[in-house]
């Protein structure tokens, strides 16, 4: 190999080149590869990577070697963000490199600071990725139980927890700021969902729950969101509400609430008086019959009977969910359904947003 890099035949070329069997008939190919030696490629010239083709994140993942899985990361931010960035990429890589991203963690985050900032890459990723919402919630659940720190200042989940209070406690002022005041509280909002759904909280004899605190948390920022009825407030209250919606419903019935009763009432009053658009009062409404057919929970449907938006409350649950140019998510139950649709066509530009099973994340979420 040395001789090949000193007279600058790519290796690539080292067949052609091979010694020929003996005899004169042979020696005229022989002088045929000579031009090759004349070739103007370095063996100094760079290694070279397709397009799109993260070569930090392959060569610090791609050893067996705890130690060398973080290996030319200068800091713990270059690490989790370049994996934060590959799994928004690559969301099916989730299931075979959560266990060795947490392993390398759990070497590394051994201080407070470490913890809070790991906290913070995580959340700001999962409210301004619009697609990382629901990758970021899993990606919380895994590190709340594998994750080893648990400082006095509070353990993983505890700190992301005191994250979200600090949104939270500033629902009212954010849902009357500017647009872009507004967008990040929305996204923000539909991350505290997801946590809601994924976020497994064991108990003392082993039982799984969900955190009681986003539940209550969920209603206070639904109350937020009516109270200031525009088109965007009731937009990200919808998602919440076809997100969760069945989840909380059931959650309020075991306690004996009647929260959502409560919810809908307020959905009616909005259509009735608030000065919103057309399209938004037809999504309040189509969420008001989703809800009064048990959240598309049908039982009993005859087998011999063609669904139909008409006949099925649950026809479009299993629809997947889409991304605007802008990254707003839109599924076939809004009323602009086809011109959206139209515009992700001639984009070009069509990424349904699935889980690895297939499961639409636009559904009720149970």
């Amino acid at each position: 190999s040395e001789h090949l890099q000193q007279t600058g035949i790519p290796s690539g070329s080292q067949n052609k080149a091979s010694v020929p069997d003996s005899g004169p008939e042979m020696a005229e190919p022989q002088v045929a590869v000579a031009p090759v030696v004349t070739s103007k490629l370095s063996v100094k010239a760079p290694e070279f990577y397709p397009s799109g083709y993260n070569q930090n994140f392959n060569q610090n993942f791609a050893e067996s070697s705890f130690e060398d899985r973080y290996d030319g990361y200068l800091t713990l931010a270059d690490y989790v963000q370049d994996f934060l960035n590959h799994l928004t990429e690559q969301p099916g890589c989730f299931e075979t490199e959560i266990e060795q991203f947490a392993e390398t963690l759990n070497g590394w985050v051994t201080a407070d600071e470490a913890l809070q900032e790991l906290v913070e890459l995580i959340y700001q990723q999962a409210t301004s990725v619009p697609n990382f919402s629901y990758m970021g919630a899993r990606l919380c659940n895994y590190l709340s139980h594998h994750l080893t720190i648990s400082p006095q200042s509070g353990n993983f989940r505890q700190l992301l927890l005191q994250r979200c209070r600090t949104e939270y406690e500033n629902r009212d002022e954010a849902t009357k700021g500017d647009e872009t005041t507004r967008k990040q509280f929305h996204a923000f909002v539909l991350f505290l969902a997801e946590l809601y759904l994924n976020l497994e909280i064991k108990g003392t004899k082993g039982q799984v729950t969900r955190a009681e605190i986003l539940q209550e948390g969920l209603r206070e920022l639904l109350n937020a969101l009516f109270s200031n009825p525009v088109d965007s407030n009731l937009t990200c209250a919808v998602k919440l509400l076809k997100l969760t919606g069945s989840v909380l419903e059931d959650a309020w019935k075991e306690k004996g609430k009647n929260d959502m009763e409560e919810m809908v009432q307020r959905i009616e009053n909005v259509v009735l008086d608030a000065n919103c658009s057309r399209d938004v009062k037809h999504m309040l409404l189509k969420l008001v019959e989703l809800r009064s057919s048990n959240w598309g929970r049908v039982h009993g449907t005859s087998p011999h009977t063609e669904a139909t938006p008409e006949n099925d409350p649950n026809y479009f649950m299993n629809e997947p969910t889409f991304y605007t140019s802008d990254g707003v998510p839109f599924t076939a139950a809004d009323p602009d359904y086809q011109e959206k649709y139209q515009e992700l066509l001639e984009r070009e530009d069509l990424f349904p947003d699935y889980e690895e099973n297939g499961t639409d994340l636009s559904g009720p979420g149970d």
